[in-house]
C-alpha cells in the first residue's frame, strides 16, 4: 500500500534525524534534551527515544520551569509523565528570569534556559530549533539592526552552552531539526498521536516573534513559498562571513592583546572597522552581552581619544573597561573599597575580603617572602589603605611612601585603594605584588610566607 504524505514526511523526518545523529554522536555518548513540552520538543523526544537503541546513545531530558506562566506547574507534570512513559530520566529546574535594562522577556528567558544547561554532565544538549525558527530569528535580527553574527544561522552542532566556566563540564549544543519545517513536525505529532502543551502566549501579537509568525510570514509565503529555505541559506552565508571576521579578529589580537589587556596604540592603528571587530571578539570571548553599536563606538572613542592622563572607566553591564598607561583592562565592577577594614590573620591559608573584591592567600615557602619569625612581634592584621603608609621593600634604598611605590610599579589607580595591606602591630609589612618591608624579609633557608592577592577582575 503506498504511503500517504504524512507517512512519507514521517519516514523522511526519522531518516533526517538519524543521519544527523550518526554524523555527530558516538555510541555511548550522553544526550540531554531540552524539553519544554511544546510540540517541537515532544516530537524530538519521541524521535530520540526511538533511535537511542539502534544508535547506542544515552538519553535524558531537562525541563526548565521559568515560573512565568500560571500553567508552568502543569507543563512540568506533563513532561514528567511523557518521560516516564518512554523510560527517559527527567530533571526539572526552576530558574529566575532576570531582565537587563532594555532586554526583552523572551531574551531573558532564553538566557535563563542556557544558565540551566551550563555545566551539565552530558556530551550534547539537544534542542528542537527548526527551519521556521531560523527564518524568524533572521528577520527579527535584521529588524533590530544586528550585525553579521546576530543574523547568522544557528549551527546544527555548536559551541558549549554560552557562559559555562572553563572548569565545568561543557556540553555542546546539537540541533538535529534545523532543516525541518514546523509543519512537518506537527504532521509527525498528529500521525503518531502525540500530545503536547500549548503556550497561549505564543498567540500574543505583542511579542515580535509572534507577530512575524502569525501576520508577516503567511503573507510572505504566498509570494515566496520557499522563503524558509532561502532565509536559511542566507543565514549560512552570513555565518561564513562572521567566521572570517572572527579569524581576522584573532589575527589582530595576536598583536594587540597580551595578558588579557588591549594595547590602545595597536587598536588605534587598525582603523575603526577592524578595531570594532576586535573589540566585539574581545568582549564576546569574555562572555559579555554585546553592547549596542552606539555603545561600542563610544567605548572605542574613549579608549583612543581621551587624554593620556585621563582616568577612563566605561560601564559595560556588570563590568567596566578601564584604560591606564596605554592599556585597556576589562574588570568586574567592584563595590567601593571597605573603609577602615582591619581583620586579624591567625594562620589561615586564605582570607576572603568581599569588601575589597578578592581573596588574600598565604603560601608557605622557604627563603622568600615574609619571615614567619618576624611576625611574632605583634598581632598581624589585614587592613585597607588609609593614606600615608610607608615601606622599604628594597634594602638598598630608603623608605618610601606607598603612593610612590604604586606609581613605580604602574599599578592602575582603581586597584590601589582595593589592595589589602599586611601589618604587624602598626608596621606595614607587605603590600601584595609590591614587596615586603626590608625588616621582615625571610633570609635564605628561613621559613617564609608569600602573600598573594587575587582580585575578581574581568570574566
Amino acid at each position: 500500500m503506498p504511503q500517504g504524505p504524512a507517512s512519507m514526511a514521517q519516514a523522511e523526518l526519522i531518516s533526517r534525524v538519524e543521519a544527523v545523529l550518526r554524523q555527530r554522536v558516538a555510541a555511548g555518548q550522553e544526550l540531554l534534551l531540552g524539553l519544554s513540552g511544546g510540540v517541537d520538543s515532544v516530537v524530538l523526544l519521541d524521535l530520540l527515544a526511538r533511535l537511542r537503541g539502534s544508535l547506542g546513545f544515552r538519553l535524558s531530558a531537562l525541563h526548565v520551569n521559568h515560573r512565568i506562566n500560571p500553567a508552568a506547574g502543569q507543563w512540568a507534570a506533563f513532561c514528567e509523565r511523557l518521560c516516564r512513559a518512554r523510560d527517559v530520566p527527567l530533571e526539572q529546574v526552576a530558574v529566575e528570569v532576570r531582565r537587563r535594562p532594555g532586554e526583552s522577556l523572551e531574551a531573558a528567558a532564553r538566557e535563563a534556559r542556557y544558565r540551566a544547561f551550563r555545566g551539565r554532565r552530558a556530551d550534547f544538549v539537544v534542542l528542537a530549533h527548526h527551519l521556521d525558527d531560523q527564518a524568524e530569528t533572521l528577520l527579527l535580527q535584521l529588524l533590530r539592526g544586528a550585525g553579521l553574527k546576530g543574523m547568522s544561522a544557528m549551527p546544527e552542532a555548536g559551541a558549549p552552552a554560552p557562559g559555562a566556566p572553563p572548569e565545568a563540564p561543557r556540553p555542546a549544543l546539537l540541533r538535529p531539526l534545523l532543516e525541518v519545517p514546523r509543519a512537518t513536525l506537527e504532521a509527525y505529532a498528529r500521525e503518531n498521536g502525540l500530545s503536547w502543551v500549548e503556550d497561549v502566549s505564543n498567540l500574543d501579537l505583542a511579542f515580535d516573534r509572534n507577530y512575524l509568525r502569525h501576520r508577516v510570514f503567511p503573507i510572505l509565503e504566498k509570494r515566496f513559498p520557499a522563503y524558509r529555505k532561502t532565509f536559511h541559506r542566507a543565514s549560512r552565508h552570513l555565518a561564513e562571513a562572521a567566521q572570517l571576521l572572527d579569524q581576522l579578529a584573532r589575527m589582530d589580537a595576536a598583536h594587540a592583546v597580551a595578558g588579557g589587556r588591549l594595547d590602545v596604540d595597536a587598536l588605534r592603528a587598525l582603523g575603526a572597522a577592524r578595531a570594532k571587530n576586535l573589540l566585539r571578539c574581545y568582549l564576546e570571548g569574555r562572555g559579555l552581552l554585546m553592547p549596542s553599536a552606539r555603545r561600542l563606538d563610544e567605548v572605542l572613542r574613549q579608549l583612543e581619544d581621551a587624554r593620556p592622563d585621563a582616568r577612563v572607566r566605561i560601564a559595560l553591564g556588570e563590568y567596566e573597561m578601564c584604560r591606564f598607561k596605554g592599556q585597556a583592562y576589562l574588570q568586574r565592577k567592584a563595590a567601593p573599597p571597605a573603609d577602615g577594614l582591619c581583620r586579624p590573620w591567625q594562620g589561615e591559608e586564605a582570607l576572603e575580603l568581599p569588601g575589597l573584591g578578592g581573596i588574600l592567600r598565604f603560601e608557605a615557602v622557604t627563603g622568600a617572602g615574609i619571615s614567619l619569625e618576624s611576625l611574632a612581634g605583634g598581632p598581624v592584621t589585614v587592613r585597607s589603605r588609609r593614606g600615608g603608609e610607608r615601606m622599604r621593600p628594597d634594602c638598598k634604598r630608603p623608605e618610601r611612601t606607598l603612593k610612590n611605590l604604586f606609581q613605580e610599579a604602574e599599578l592602575p589607580p582603581w586597584r590601589r585603594q582595593a589592595l589589602p595591606l599586611l601589618f604587624c602591630a602598626e608596621r606595614l609589612v607587605c603590600a601584595p605584588g609590591i614587596g615586603v618591608d626590608c625588616a621582615y624579609q625571610a633570609a635564605p633557608g628561613e621559613p617564609g610566607l608569600v602573600v598573594v592577592w587575587r582580585e575578581l577582575e574581568g570574566p
